[in-house]
């Protein structure tokens, strides 16, 4: 019960789009929003009703596991925001990243991930597709074209993940996807922090684009969910893969989901908003060692970031300068507004202290503290002025 329309990226202005998508008022007595549909069984009225609703991949189609008006909905408003064929919602983001790559493996193939991917996705990798035969290598995320150097005859996926997770290294995605087209392959991306609004994945040579619903879609950390659209070339793969691995989503996330999408370009000019505000403010602060944002011209990736994005959102990360344990404690302790906690891309500010990132193939090594920061709705001086007394507090000799 998946959307088989022929989609096409954001026409007009992205807040109207958002405002319209996904929804239908008069299949629902006029009511504003998709309600929430709870059911598992579908009935038929007859015979001819239940072997017309039969679809050639999925005989068993008419059943609440492959989707419901929410599901449908919400399905396809992302695979229009994206630009893609169709799209297929997950429990989670991480089984959005899993169930796409085992989707298109087979024993004897050849994986590459980026080095700065999600440290979940690289555990997956790492025990469950080598364990099936899948060989997993990864590669340094600055490398662009140079990955031909990386790619086989059998190299059947290219992860990607831009920026990359806790680093921020922007990859060259479209100089990656020539060449792992070339023998065949396919480019699947997480695209969570830039989401489809800032960074056009298909356009841009991606086969699967994959967001944690959990963060910016749904917007206020109150809901699990993930999302992997496809282009056409995917598409049955990525279907065929989650129906086998029995993957849905729940109404009540979904209904939650659809309500954050309404809201999700006017969110995300704030969080761009207040990020770029911390993260200039920050720039030059005694006790910070490096600010990692993509959109800063002094960034490494600023050039490709410029060139493929149409902006950024409020997720950067924060070299501190090397501090006591009991400095950085003290930090988080005045840190009034920014929670220490997993997750993001909800309303609250963040501030998590991540450690030494590991890596494989590429190097990143810090002498003080990482940190990664999320840029909540709250005012941007309040959260300039909390961040920077939290770190005259932890540089302090004598104890506040």
């Amino acid at each position: 019960m998946q959307l088989h329309l022929d989609q096409s990226p954001l026409s007009g202005h992205a807040d109207t789009s958002l405002a319209h998508i996904g929804r239908d008022s008069q299949a629902f007595g006029g009511l504003v929003n998709v309600p929430v549909c709870r059911g598992s069984t579908i009935l038929s009225h007859n015979l001819e009703q239940w072997e017309a609703r039969k679809l050639p991949s999925n005989p068993m189609a008419s059943y609440g596991r492959f989707g419901n008006p929410n599901t449908r909905a919400f399905e396809e408003s992302v695979a229009q925001l994206e630009g893609g064929h169709a799209a297929i919602v997950f429990p989670s983001g991480l089984a959005a990243c899993t169930t796409s790559l085992l989707a298109l493996v087979r024993t004897g193939d050849h994986v590459l991930l980026s080095d700065s991917v999600y440290g979940p996705t690289r555990q997956f990798a790492l025990s469950v597709l080598a364990r099936m035969g899948v060989e997993v290598e990864f590669f340094d995320p600055c490398l662009g074209g140079n990955i031909r150097h990386q790619v086989r005859s059998n190299t059947r996926v290219v992860f990607l993940e831009s920026p990359g997770s806790m680093t921020f290294e922007v990859q060259d995605t479209p100089a990656i996807a020539e060449v792992v087209h070339g023998v065949g392959g396919f480019v699947v991306m997480d695209n969570t922090w830039a989401t489809p609004l800032y960074f056009q994945a298909f356009e841009h040579g991606v086969d699967i684009s994959i967001q944690s619903a959990t963060k910016y879609i749904v917007g206020h950390s109150d809901a699990l969910l993930g999302v992997a659209t496809a282009n056409r070339r995917a598409w049955d793969l990525l279907r065929d893969g989650a129906h086998a691995l029995g993957q849905t989503a729940g109404p009540d996330d979904l209904f939650l989901a659809l309500r954050g999408l309404r809201t999700l370009s006017v969110r995300l000019r704030q969080h761009e908003k207040n990020a770029l505000h911390l993260a200039h403010g920050l720039l030059g602060h005694p006790a910070v060692a490096q600010v990692l944002h993509p959109a800063l011209p002094d960034n490494p990736g600023h050039a490709l970031w410029k060139r493929d994005f149409k902006g950024s959102s409020g997720l950067f990360g924060l070299v501190l300068k090397p501090m006591e344990r009991e400095q950085l404690s003290r930090f988080f302790l005045h840190l009034r507004l920014f929670g220490i906690g997993l997750s993001w891309g909800g309303f609250e500010s963040l501030a998590l202290p991540v450690g030494q990132p590991v890596r494989s193939v590429s190097t990143f090594s810090a002498e003080g503290p990482l940190l990664r920061i999320h840029a909540g709705l709250e005012n941007a001086e309040d959260l300039l002025l909390d961040f920077t007394e939290a770190l005259h507090a932890a540089c302090c000799r004598s104890p506040a």
